[in-house]
């Protein structure tokens, strides 16, 4: 039997290597190496290595970055799994958060503290809780793999918490005084149709961007048929899916591109009810700028040129038009494209529309988020549904 430098008995697997202790164990063909100041020492690391072994918990010390991993990931389990914008915004939230604080670390030298740190320095920098949730569930996404793959030991934003949620402000939609005060100054703007026919169906602003008429507008069955949303990202830098084309007529000079992507959920792939008021809005944006060639493929809602709108482009009208009705002396409160979606919504609650029929046209994921909007709406109308069964009595 093996002894060390004081004639101690060593045992089997260890053996001295200067003032320290080496210990080698074998596992299904492979030799793994441990080492230890003292011979328990030595003796723990190689117990402990050869549990990990059998029950499948062994990491491999290995000297990867986060950012050679988070690239790892991203080609090989999010190209194929994810929406082209899903894809294109975890690699926007990497670029824009993670990447400085997180990128040149080794990946398994990252604990709690860092994560909690981050949560911090991202609170201090004035970031919406919102968009560090999202930052976070990209990072809680790439860490549960390496975690599986064994790189890590443990999935160190399970260790961390998120900043505390601030009270929620409601989304008011648009009193028919405001709607019709914001319409009647929009007859002059070229998205006049768009707007009516979002307070007419509730479609995300995405979705009417990627509206094509000949495609989606179906006079014979008299619907319109949600199938894609219109996307616009800084493509730049980033590492595109084969099967993702990016028309070259949409991109432009800073390597920036629209592109289409199926909608937010299952449920958004819907068809909605055309009646013959929202036809007359499509129908006059179809001939609105009289272009001498008509492409089957163009985008309904486009440019004098027939470029594709951006959603900046829609919130800057948007904003153009309030700034008329202000300079005129009306107090008009600052609204985002996704209030006319909440407006048509508060329209169908007040006019009795039942849930399971509106989330069917919001194409919304459970019936919860539309109770929710029920219950927005509702107690601003009980007095007055009072009023009518005290008509009863």
């Amino acid at each position: 039997m093996a002894v060390d430098k004081k004639g101690r008995k060593l045992p089997k697997g260890i053996r001295q290597r200067g003032q320290t202790y080496e210990g080698r164990l074998n596992f299904e063909y492979k030799s793994y190496t441990v080492h230890g100041r003292t011979i328990g020492e030595t003796q723990k690391a190689l117990t402990d290595l050869k549990y990990r072994l059998e029950h499948g918990m062994y990491v491999n010390n290995s000297k990867q970055t986060f950012e050679e991993w988070f690239h790892v990931w991203m080609n090989e389990y999010k190209k194929n799994q994810v929406k082209v914008g899903t894809y294109l915004s975890y690699q926007k939230y990497y670029d824009g958060m993670i990447k400085e604080p997180l990128g040149k670390k080794q990946i398994n030298s990252i604990r709690g503290d860092d994560i909690q740190k981050l949560y911090n320095n991202w609170t201090k920098d004035g970031y919406a809780l919102s968009t560090i949730k999202i930052a976070s569930a990209v990072l809680n996404g790439c860490f549960k793999q390496a975690h599986k793959n064994g790189i890590i030991e443990r999935n160190p934003v399970k260790l961390a918490q998120l900043p505390r949620e601030k009270a929620k402000t409601k989304k008011k939609a648009m009193t028919k005084e405001q709607q019709q005060l914001f319409m009647e100054y929009a007859k002059d703007s070229y998205l006049y149709n768009f707007f009516a026919i979002m307070l007419r169906t509730g479609m995300r602003s995405g979705e009417m961007r990627g509206l094509i008429y000949a495609l989606d507008v179906d006079k014979k069955a008299r619907v319109i048929h949600v199938q894609r949303t219109l996307k616009y990202e800084n493509l730049q830098d980033y590492e595109i899916p084969k099967d993702v084309e990016i028309p070259k007529e949409y991109e432009d000079k800073i390597g920036t591109a629209f592109f289409t992507d199926v909608p937010k959920t299952a449920t958004s792939l819907r068809d909605i009810p055309l009646t013959n008021e929202i036809e007359k809005y499509l129908d006059a944006q179809r001939n609105y700028w009289r272009f001498p060639v008509e492409k089957i493929n163009r985008f309904l809602f486009c440019t004098e040129e027939g470029e594709p709108l951006s959603r900046e482009r829609v919130q800057g009208e948007i904003n153009r038009i309030i700034g008329r009705i202000r300079a005129d002396g009306y107090d008009f409160p600052r609204i985002t494209s996704h209030i006319f979606r909440h407006t048509f919504a508060t329209r169908a609650i007040e006019a009795g529309m039942q849930p399971q029929v509106l989330k069917t046209i919001l194409g919304h994921s459970s019936l919860a988020m539309t109770m929710d909007l029920y219950s927005h709406v509702l107690p601003d109308t009980k007095s007055e549904e009072m009023n009518k069964i005290s008509k009863a009595f």
